[in-house]
């Protein structure tokens, strides 16, 4: 087994090496974050710690307070320690991993390596996460077990939301160092590693780079409009919805330019070198501060009045967004296809603008790509991951050219005039028709013939691992995934509980219960569950019909009470989305195993009702768990906190901060590799089934009652009065205080489970019938987001 790495300093503060250090903080590991002194320190602040850290300690400090939030939980800054490196550098000599993260030039980066190299010793491993100096450069004059210790970790920014990482290694890496580093940044991290070439820009800002310039330049070939631009380049092309130039405004300009630069001045022999020159409209935005989303300005803007602007590359002025071109017209009309690849075939087989745009582009970013192996990766899953984990593509450039047809496309390039690769020409020869195979392999460019695909056990799909259905109906199905562990799956839109849903929570339960040993509720797509199906419903509502909404939410209720009390442990792995429902599921459940990048709460209060599945017990109880036996506790003061996530909506931005607001237990577990979250989920199915599974009791406690209801009232009073809510707003509010505290009587005697899921479905039924309920509803369904009345 590899030395664990537990300890791990960063050099520089700067965007990268906060987030780093953050992304490192958040995975549990200590961190020294050290940056210079400050140059300009005044006479009386050069003995002055903090002073002398203030570079250091400002750029944790936005960190911390960064949006979206780098840290996975503000506590986790604690693990964060600062310093400089005149002061500090002799404590590098106690970490395992030392990541530098410093200012992109050869001459700087060598002094530091010099003073590091006399500094570290043993099994201490120097990493460097420059975006495209090579290897050999940094390296110069520096000792055997320097050399033999160092590699570049290159992380994609924002640090915590990219799952590239490349690894490149110089040659006289130790194979252990990589190792160590590849399962510290797989393992702990969760990080999708790529390992490329020492090479400028390795491979994802090589290729990355390569497809914006190709499209501006071509942009201005064919006269388009930047609009037109990004309503091809994104969802049609398979790519973010950002597109192209939207993606160069939330990157930045600047940021954008360097990476294009650097391909420029660092690969003199590049067939297409020229792709990555800086058009002139673009040098002359630069020169006037127009950055992108950093200076409120670049390829867009809002004007005064909120409408969106775009700079004219023909006239180097902005004006009013152009709507309803040709172009536009084409692409929204790929909208309704669902499969990427499908979408991407229809939109190069278009005979006009858009979609001759969209061949050209992609054609030539897909040779360009395919001659880049072995120069810059060795494998094709290398260059499509990079793509797919370091850009947001959906799928990679070799994936997209299997999408379009591979050879009806190799033969539309050669007719173009376009220079495939020898290797490209093997393949057609040997009448290959794709790069990837249905049973598992890839093609092989070095040996010309297909080869099993590597893969790692924990990240196959779930499509692959479960075995056979067990029950099934129009919103879920029951999955047999071997070893006794049965998936609970949906099928609705955007994985919402309906009526069906619901019935197969009961029906996974029974047979769990009665031929498993353990049960998941597995979903896929973008979202875990984003609630019950509001459509459901508001067509209830509307018709009156309030016995029927009784019914379905005391269902829910029902299923969520069967899986807490189950036979066998139910484990929930939420993601994405987990709201209402969703969360509700997760709280009925015994144990959940969640991804990192998981975003919870009971939303409800935000389209006029309150939680019906258990979800208002559910949270209050989880908060009474940790209180013993006897103990003497305010309940009050565990109601009022529940009660201010609840009607204030309060949605958790990652699964530790579901942890610390009490959605998710402190032992349940986290993912910080989406991949592997149904690997890690089963696992800890079949541990609680292992370890001899028991199942919990019913509990029972006494809540504020009357009293409760009267000063979360006063609460939510003052609200109104000060205008920051509405009296609507307050009625809800009224109804889950009068739920969480127990109804009137919560004080007299301990309120039984029973009785607190019985308050909770009459006000539910209740605030249905509620006009502005049912507007909040209706403007939810229409436009996506709450109304506030």
């Amino acid at each position: 087994m590899a030395k664990p790495i537990r300890r791990v300093a960063v050099l520089g503060a700067g965007v990268m090496g906060a987030g780093i250090a953050a992304h490192l903080a958040s995975a549990s590991i200590p961190v020294l974050l050290l940056d210079i002194v400050p140059p300009d320190l005044k006479e009386n602040e050069k003995q002055d710690r903090a002073a002398r850290n203030r570079f250091a300690a400002g750029g944790l400090d936005k960190a911390v307070k960064n949006r979206p939030a780098l840290f996975m939980h503000p506590s986790r800054a604690q693990l964060v320690s600062v310093g400089n490196f005149d002061d500090d550098l002799q404590k590098l000599a106690e970490c395992d991993l030392i990541i530098e993260a410093i200012v992109e030039r050869i001459d700087i980066k060598r002094a530091l390596f010099e003073k590091l190299d006399n500094i570290v010793s043993g099994d201490t491993i120097v990493a460097s996460n420059t975006s495209g100096l090579r290897i050999s450069a940094m390296l110069e004059g520096r000792s055997q077990r320097f050399r033999e210790h160092f590699m570049v970790m290159h992380f994609f920014n924002p640090v915590r939301y990219m799952k590239l990482l490349e690894l490149v290694v110089g040659p006289e890496t130790l194979k252990t160092v990589a190792d160590r580093v590849r399962i510290f940044g797989e393992n702990t991290l969760g990080k999708g590693i790529v390992w490329g070439k020492d090479t400028t820009n390795f491979v994802g800002n090589r290729i990355g780079a390569f497809s914006m310039m190709a499209a501006i330049h071509q942009m201005l070939d064919s006269q388009l409009s930047p609009e037109d631009v990004d309503a091809i380049a994104g969802s049609p092309m398979g790519r973010p919805k950002s597109a192209a130039f939207g993606t160069a405004d939330l990157v930045g300009l600047d940021t954008f330019v360097h990476v294009a630069k650097n391909c420029y001045d660092g690969l003199p022999d590049d067939e297409e070198r020229d792709v990555f020159k800086i058009p002139a409209y673009i040098t002359g935005m630069l020169e006037k501060k127009l950055l992108g989303n950093k200076s409120k300005a670049g390829f867009y803007r809002k004007s005064k009045d909120g409408a969106r602007e775009t700079y004219d590359p023909y006239t180097g002025e902005y004006r009013a967004q152009a709507k309803g071109s040709e172009v536009q017209n084409a692409t929204k009309a790929l909208r309704g296809i669902e499969e990427t690849a499908e979408r991407v075939k229809a939109l190069v087989a278009d005979q006009g603008p858009a979609g001759q745009f969209a061949w050209k582009t992609i054609a030539r970013t897909l040779a360009y790509t395919a001659r880049r192996i072995p120069e810059i990766a060795d494998s094709i899953p290398a260059i499509d991951d990079a793509m797919k984990w370091g850009y947001n593509w959906e799928l990679g450039p070799f994936e997209t050219w299997d999408a379009i047809g591979f050879q009806e496309s190799c033969a539309r390039m050669k007719a173009d005039g376009t220079k495939l690769p020898a290797w490209i020409e093997t393949m057609l020869s040997s009448g290959a028709k794709s790069f990837y195979t249905a049973d598992g392999k890839v093609w092989d460019a070095a040996k010309g013939a297909y080869t099993t695909r590597e893969t790692d056990p924990r990240t196959l799909p779930f499509s692959s691992v479960r075995t056979k259905v067990l029950e099934e109906n129009q919103g879920a199905t029951l999955w047999d995934t071997g070893d006794g562990v049965f998936a609970l799956t949906f099928k609705t839109k955007s994985n919402s509980i309906d009526v069906d849903a619901i019935e197969m929570i009961h029906k996974a339960v029974d047979r769990s219960e009665s031929e498993g040993r353990a049960m998941l509720i597995f979903n896929e797509g973008d979202n875990f569950c984003v609630g019950a199906n509001l459509f459901a419903v508001v067509a209830a509502a509307m018709q009156g019909e309030f016995d029927g909404i009784k019914t379905m939410a005391r269902r829910l209720q029902a299923g969520a009470q069967r899986m807490k009390y189950a036979r066998v442990p139910v484990v929930a792995a939420p993601f994405g989305f987990t709201f209402g429902g969703g969360l509700e599921l997760c709280l009925g459940a015994n144990n959940v195993q969640a991804a990192a990048e998981t975003y919870a709460g009971l939303v409800e209060v935000g389209v006029g009702l309150v939680p019906a599945g258990g979800g208002t017990m559910g949270l209050l109880w989880r908060a009474f768990e940790g209180v013993p036996e006897g103990a003497a506790v305010d309940s009050y003061a565990l109601v009022t906190q529940v009660f201010k996530n609840i009607a204030l909506a309060k949605v958790a931005t990652s699964a530790m901060e579901a942890q610390e607001l009490g959605y998710f237990r402190k032992n349940d577990g986290v993912s910080f590799d989406r991949a592997r979250q149904f690997y890690e989920a089963k696992k800890r199915a079949i541990g609680l089934a292992e370890a001899g599974w028991v199942a919990p009791a019913p509990r029972a406690y006494k809540l504020p009652g009357a009293s409760g209801i009267a000063t979360l009232g006063m609460m939510v009073r003052t609200l109104v009065q000060g205008g920051q809510a509405s009296e609507h707003d307050a009625l809800i509010a009224g109804k889950v205080a009068h739920i969480l505290c127990g109804g009137m009587g919560g004080h007299v005697e301990p309120v039984t489970e029973d009785k607190m899921l019985e308050l909770e479905v009459e006000a539910f039924a209740s605030l249905c019938g509620e006009p502005k309920s049912q507007e909040r509803m209706q403007y939810m369904l229409m436009n996506n987001k709450p109304l506030r009345n």
